[in-house]
């Protein structure tokens, strides 16, 4: 399984593909840095798989904006910045605010059933460490706003949420949040959005982010620092 799920990927085995994942992968949880060249011939023997392959997929990943394009030469993965994080913040939060409110003003019994689904399979995974839990995490984060009919903004919601999960592997150890209960939050959220109020889970939610945005700030301005 992998960390970090997406719903707009390369063709299923092909081996664009898996080097697509496996790249996003080491470059959303930090195991490939910020700023870090993206050799051809390197990444080739550390996925062992063609040169080809490698090269389409860090052009995908150039649209995902998780590698940047060195003057036509090469690639590196994309650079991190208070201001970054700060502008990934307020378009998640104005994109899934909108999601959101379409999701629940089209809210159905088996959208409602499936998000809670999600949550409960979320909650299992929350003590067994990010392997397991980040994809669940994304999984409710994305149920929720799956009934809007709205693809292409589903998707940027997507792309959204790697983006900000990149900084909080960056955080690694520092991530503790101490007087914050995160799953009360997360289930203050499925609370409103089971009572069909679109205005009170907009407001949690965006509190939830919130609240992690304000942590995640302090953070970055410290350069990460342990």
């Amino acid at each position: 399984m992998n960390i970090i799920p997406n719903d707009a990927e390369p063709t299923e085995g092909s081996a664009t593909h898996r080097a697509y994942l496996e790249l996003r992968e080491m470059i959303v949880t930090g195991q490939l840095k910020p700023g870090e060249k993206l050799k051809i011939d390197v990444l080739r023997k550390l996925l062992d798989t063609g040169a080809s392959p490698i090269r389409e997929a860090l052009s995908l990943l150039t649209s995902d904006n998780l590698v940047e394009r060195i003057d036509q030469r090469g690639f590196r993965a994309a650079e991190v910045s208070a201001e970054n994080f700060e502008e990934i913040l307020m378009l998640r939060s104005t994109l899934e605010d909108l999601a959101l409110r379409e999701s629940i003003a089209n809210a159905t019994d088996a959208w409602e059933e499936c998000v809670v689904l999600a949550h409960h399979r979320m909650q299992r995974a929350s003590d067994t460490g990010p392997k397991s839990f980040e994809p669940l995490h994304k999984a409710f984060h994305m149920a929720l706003l799956a009934n809007a009919k709205s693809p292409i903004l589903l998707k940027f919601c997507s792309q959204l949420y790697d983006l900000n999960i990149r900084y909080r592997f960056l955080a690694g150890n520092t991530l503790n949040y101490k007087k914050r209960d995160v799953s009360e939050e997360h289930a203050g959220v499925l609370e409103a959005v089971v009572a069909r109020d679109p205005d009170l889970a907009s407001k949690r939610l965006l509190h939830h982010y919130r609240l992690t945005g304000e942590f995640l700030a302090g953070l970055i301005g410290k350069g990460f620092s342990k």
